[in-house]
């Protein structure tokens, strides 16, 4: 069963993140508060993993989020039946960077919290172009290439489209990919979409598979 929650970003002001005040754990979090990383393009070639939201929001400030879906899950236990709230969320800055996240509490306030600290951690960059025959106009409007996804039994492809033309997918995934900074794009699902988890999870994988080829042309052009 789904719920109901209005999540206005404007009702609190968000606080402002102090980077002098926060003790980093990790060596990626002491490089950066060392301002020996300025950028998280910087961590992504590096292939390092980011294990500290505070690392995403000293680089990147300007992200916002979204919650796409709060759904009431259950285990059985020994003794019972235990219920929790499960939110899940996207964020993204509209730049070229985009995540997706699920947090799981016996409060929604609590899921919420935690779903958008869960995006932020998977933040991942977005290769943008115009991979369309029918535009070819060399912006970075667009993706380059055709993409697929999948998570559980939903399949998500990613196909790009000409300028002026906008996203053209359901509503969770038109979210997540103008958080993104994707402007045009075709969309095309199969599977129980009526899972926004798993829809959401399958556009991301998609997105993470272009990055993906990015990396290995540019190690094998390297190598050559």
């Amino acid at each position: 069963m789904a719920y109901q929650y209005r999540h206005n970003r404007m009702e609190r002001e968000k606080p402002q993140f102090n980077i002098e005040a926060w003790e980093p754990k990790t060596l990626v979090g002491k490089k950066v508060k060392s301002h020996e990383i300025t950028s998280i393009e910087q961590i992504f070639h590096m292939g390092k993993r980011i294990d500290e939201v505070e690392i995403v929001e000293a680089l990147l400030p300007d992200l916002k989020h979204d919650i796409i879906e709060i759904i009431s899950v259950q285990r059985m236990t020994k003794n019972n039946r235990k219920a929790k709230f499960r939110a899940t969320a996207v964020v993204g800055d509209g730049k070229g960077h985009v995540g997706v996240g699920a947090g799981k509490d016996v409060e929604v306030k609590a899921a919420i919290d935690s779903a958008i600290k869960n995006a932020k951690v998977n933040i991942i960059p977005i290769l943008l172009g115009c991979g369309s025959w029918q535009c070819a106009c060399g912006t970075a409007h667009s993706l380059p290439i055709t993409a697929r996804g999948k998570c559980g039994s939903v399949e998500v492809i990613l196909k790009p489209a000409p300028r002026g033309l906008g996203v053209v997918a359901s509503d969770p995934i038109r979210k997540m990919l103008e958080l993104g900074g994707v402007k045009d794009l075709w969309s095309f699902s199969r599977g129980r979409t009526r899972s926004k988890y798993n829809v959401l999870f399958a556009t991301y994988r998609a997105l993470l598979s272009v990055e993906s080829m990015k990396n290995i042309a540019e190690t094998s052009s390297v190598e050559k």
